[in-house]
């Protein structure tokens, strides 16, 4: 035996200062210092050691302390370095509450094939295939054939339709140079598949079968032959197949006494282990007798078969077959364009006598582990099978067997097979449990990739945006926008700098950044009979010039979204969405033109980020824009509510649209993006007042209009919101349509949209809060009649308002109902959702 030379690494680990050496794994460093065990169980508390020698073991996990915190990660999978700090885990780490200092990236890869496995079979695949070769391995050593692109320290743990495959590979454990990420997920494309992921050895389960020091018998022969590491020194091998005496021989030639070999297929088992932290003796016995010998060692290697690693084949939908000579399933055939090879497709495996459990009888404590991570015994198998469970999806659930980090590799089948025997029934009848992506744990960083801190959404601006940050404008962010919440003037508060705005808005002239809105144009000699089909309203009769405010529906009559149609010739509108729902509602008009109805001859693109959109109210709009746009006559007569007309506007030529979101007197002025800071320069220079999203939103809400998504939450009907009137009744169909005439949705005791004044005026209800019917909260369950959407100051009411869903709202006007608020219960009074400018008189100027 020759332990591994080269670079010696100091690391710590449960506090104790230890050596290992480049190259091991925390886990093979750890037996070189002759520590077993690694962890406690997470349900009661015992001493659990090293299982296995790779991604299939069960029991070592760890938490990383330094350089960077990371739990749960498998002693046998993790690296080590100069400077490691871990310790052992109970199941349960802790998350890091420092940002991750290493960078994770991704990257594409296309090839002809895909052989994934470097061991004989996959080199094999590799040298044959022709083409673009790409061979993946999880381990570090290892060349591929001549011509064969290879990706080590590679581990794919994912397979998905048309030969995608996710694959992610460990570049600089654990903290490398700045210029090198530590984790890449590969994103590979490939034409066809090789499969040759090898196999896990099985343990069998036996009284006491979890203390340190009963280890799988080949991840023994791993740790000595690629570790130099000898697990033990008087060794007791139990099997039911020809492999174990490998193990056996090659731990006795590296010095090791082979104490026993107790073979099942001769008719022996083991039967029990004495220990507390470490395995001092075992118990040997007859298959079917409860007494036995007494055999002393500080090693037990178990080997009850190998199970071949079909999770990728099964998550490519590859079907499965139990083979009774192995006791594991293997492929049912190949795919169309994915085969597997070697070890996983069972060739080579030795034949095994098949023993899940070595009979013993039922004690008052259960030590017979299935599932050693989630300390799950053959009691809590049978407590489910006696619960009348029979599939084995509902038994993983019922036991948790199978759920934790290495995701069943070596308790499912054991599982299933005491499962079986349970049931009377035979495995080649039994669908084992699906295998899902990914084969092995995977982290949040390494997924995220770069796409986190300023990356982690992209982050948009409109081309006025410099000057809002340079006028000292707080932000809020809607969807992917930055977009300014109010502009806070020196000693000013949030409440006072938007009572100002919202008064230079209801009294004076004030100007908003409105170019965040979405805008979708769509054109084609359908579109106007597509937009029939997408709006509760008609479209399709709008004439050129003219705007109308549209309602957007699902296909359950729930509102979508809503927003206004600018009809700019015959076969071209523009149409604008609230600004977090452009993305989805071009996405929404793109389904139903690609799936529902391609015959329809329309595009939608969006053009969102080419207009600068700034909307221009109060009741000296009319005269600040007709000093900029001189050659635009802005009389009403002229300039009717809801047209639209093109003008040049502070020398730029400009769309100008009569809009109103707040029921002043108001325009919408747009401009190609680039021109949008020069034109909000002139408007400000005529004395507008800037004003923000908050400010908006009062406005609005004192008018009635609903935010959708804010006074909406995806079950609310036009009909709720007061709107019926944009509902149209002579279109023969709409999206949406048919639902209404549901039973559901005509209750009379559905929530609809109403106003709330707080009897105590100074009172703001917070956003959210229930609304209920007495002056005191009863016990539990509280009948909740409803919920507050928006809720603010109002500098023109004088006082604080609210907008709510309320069940039969519209009913309960003039009513009393109350609004708990921490220890306390305050009065309201429901009214129309309206409560501003009730008769419109202000819109026109």
């Amino acid at each position: 035996m020759t332990r591994l030379s080269g670079v010696p690494l100091k690391f710590t680990f449960d506090g104790r200062e230890l050596t290992g050496f480049l190259g091991d794994t925390l886990a093979s460093a750890l037996l070189a210092n002759g520590i077993h065990q690694v962890a406690t169980s997470i349900k009661y508390g015992r001493p659990r050691g090293i299982v296995a020698a790779g991604v299939e073991d069960s029991n070592a996990l760890v938490q990383i302390e330094a350089p960077f915190p990371e739990p749960m990660l498998s002693a046998t999978t993790v690296e080590l370095y100069d400077g490691l700090v871990a310790r052992g885990l109970s199941g349960q780490g802790r998350l890091a509450a420092e940002p991750d200092p290493a960078r994770y990236d991704a990257k594409h890869a296309h090839c002809d094939v895909l052989v994934v496995g470097a061991g004989p079979a996959g080199l094999a695949a590799a040298a044959e295939a022709e083409g673009r070769v790409l061979l993946v391995d999880d381990q570090s050593d290892g060349e591929a054939p001549e011509g064969v692109r290879f990706l080590s320290r590679t581990t794919a743990f994912g397979i998905y339709d048309d030969g995608f495959v996710l694959a992610l590979e460990r570049r600089g454990e654990p903290a490398a140079p700045e210029r090198i990420s530590r984790q890449r997920v590969w994103r590979i494309r490939a034409k066809r598949i090789v499969l040759a992921t090898g196999a896990h050895e099985r343990p069998i389960v036996f009284p006491d079968n979890d203390r340190p020091g009963i280890m799988l018998a080949g991840a023994a022969r791993t740790y000595l032959n690629r570790y130099g590491v000898l697990a033990g020194r008087r060794v007791v091998v139990f099997t039911t197949n020809d492999s174990a005496y490998d193990a056996a021989s090659d731990l006795a030639a590296a010095g090791a006494e082979i104490v026993r070999i107790v073979d099942a297929r001769e008719g022996y088992g083991v039967i029990g282990t004495d220990g507390v932290e470490h395995i001092t003796a075992v118990h040997v016995a007859k298959l079917g007798e409860t007494t036995g010998e007494r055999v002393e060692c500080d090693l037990l290697l178990v080997s009850g078969g190998w199970n071949p690693a079909v999770h990728l084949f099964s998550q490519a939908r590859g079907k499965l077959r139990y083979a009774p000579e192995l006791g594991a399933y293997v492929p049912d055939g190949d795919l169309p364009t994915v085969r597997v090879v070697g070890a996983a497709a069972g060739e080579g495996l030795p034949e095994a006598m098949t023993l899940w459990q070595v009979p013993a009888p039922e004690s008052e404590v259960d030590t017979r582990f299935v599932d050693q991570q989630r300390d799950a015994t053959v009691s809590d198998v049978l407590r489910a099978t006696g619960a009348g469970l029979r599939s084995l999806e509902h038994i993983k659930r019922y036991t948790t067997i199978g759920t934790a980090h290495d995701q069943g590799k070596t308790s499912g089948l054991l599982a299933a097979g005491i499962t079986a025997e349970a049931l009377g029934v035979d495995l080649a009848t039994q669908r084992p449990t699906t295998f899902r992506p990914p084969y092995t744990p995977v982290s949040f960083a390494a997924l995220a990739g770069r796409h986190r801190g300023e990356l982690h959404d992209p982050v948009r601006v409109t081309t006025i945006h410099p000057w809002h940050v340079e006028h000292g404008a707080e932000f809020e962010n809607v969807g992917q926008w930055k977009r300014p919440w109010y502009y806070p003037q020196p000693g000013e508060s949030m409440h006072d700098a938007v009572r100002r705005e919202c008064r230079a808005a209801r009294t004076d002239v004030a100007v908003m950044d409105g170019s965040t809105l979405g805008k979708i144009d769509v054109q084609g000699p359908d579109a106007g009979a597509f937009l029939d089909m997408l709006y509760t309203n008609m479209m399709s009769n709008l004439k050129v010039g003219r705007i109308r405010y549209g309602v957007m529906c699902g296909v359950d009559g729930m509102v979508l979204d809503d927003g206004t149609v600018i009809r700019v010739a015959d076969d071209r509108f523009l149409v604008t969405t609230t600004t977090g729902n452009a993305a989805m509602v071009l996405e929404w008009m793109e389904e139903w033109l690609q799936t529902e109805w391609p015959h329809l001859d329309v595009f939608a693109t969006s053009v969102t980020e080419h207009w600068a959109t700034i909307p221009l109210v109060g009741p000296r709009s009319r005269a600040v824009l007709g000093a900029l746009a001189p050659g635009l006559d802005v009389s009403n007569d002229a300039f009717g509510f809801m047209t639209w007309q093109d003008a040049e506007v502070a020398g730029i030529k400009a769309r100008v649209c009569r809009i109103s979101f707040s029921g002043e007197l108001a325009y919408e002025i747009n401009v190609p993006s680039w021109y949008g800071l020069a034109l909000w320069e002139s408007i400000v220079d005529e004395g507008a007042t800037p004003y923000g999203t908050e400010t908006m939103h009062v406005l609005r809400a004192e008018k009635g209009y609903p935010i959708i998504g804010q006074d909406t939450d995806g079950t609310v009907t036009p009909q709720d919101l007061g709107m019926s009137w944009a509902v149209s009744k002579k279109k023969a169909d709409f999206l949406g349509k048919r639902s209404f005439a549901r039973t559901e949705n005509n209750r009379p005791d559905r929530k609809q949209l109403v106003g709330l004044l707080p009897v105590d005026p100074s009172v703001l209800l917070p956003e959210g809060s229930q609304i209920i019917e007495s002056d005191v909260v009863p016990e539990p369950p509280v009948r909740m009649l409803g919920h507050v959407t928006s809720s603010y100051h109002s500098a023109a009411l004088e006082r604080t308002f609210a907008l709510a869903l309320v069940r039969s709202g519209r009913e309960r006007v003039g009513e009393t109902l109350y609004v708990p608020i921490g220890d306390r219960v305050v009065p309201v009074t429901v009214t129309e959702s309206v409560l501003f400018d009730k008769e419109g008189a202000r819109r026109d100027g």
